[in-house]
């Protein structure tokens, strides 16, 4: 069994066999996932597992270089977005890398999402609490 904190084989697969800039999407329970995308689902209930608890697991194996928003997310969850953002400082420095931070209007990050190698759905309730991580690399 693994010892790490993620232990959704799919996830874990997932950021295993990720490259430099390859993406992961973390959504709500409300976005739209194309047809032909990958979809991981992990809602259970409304708000199991939330938003950022996801977005935390994905981080304790990811190495990320850059994240991915809507514009919407800010104006529509500030407290959300703050969390997100408090996270994503975090993750910088454990790493002692800069990770880019780049909004998108939300209708071209519902088209961006198609270039995710795969989209993991969440249970969480909150408006466009959707994030893009590309990956970076550890070196």
């Amino acid at each position: 069994m693994k010892k790490t904190a993620l232990i959704n084989a799919e996830l874990s697969y997932l950021v295993a066999s990720l490259g430099h800039s390859q993406e992961i999407t973390v959504c709500d329970a409300g976005l739209p996932i194309a047809a032909g995308s990958k979809r991981i689902d992990l809602a259970l209930i409304p708000g199991v597992p939330d938003f950022i608890t996801s977005v935390r697991a994905i981080l304790s194996e990811l190495c990320v270089a850059g994240v991915i928003l809507a514009e919407e997310f800010a104006i529509e969850s500030p407290e959300l977005h703050q969390a997100l953002l408090a996270l994503i400082a975090e993750e910088e420095r454990l790493m002692a890398q800069k990770i880019t931070l780049q909004y998108l209007p939300h209708t071209a990050f519902k088209q961006r999402i198609c270039l995710s190698n795969a989209v993991g759905r969440t249970g969480e309730f909150t408006p466009y609490a959707n994030v893009i991580l590309q990956a970076g690399v550890v070196f």
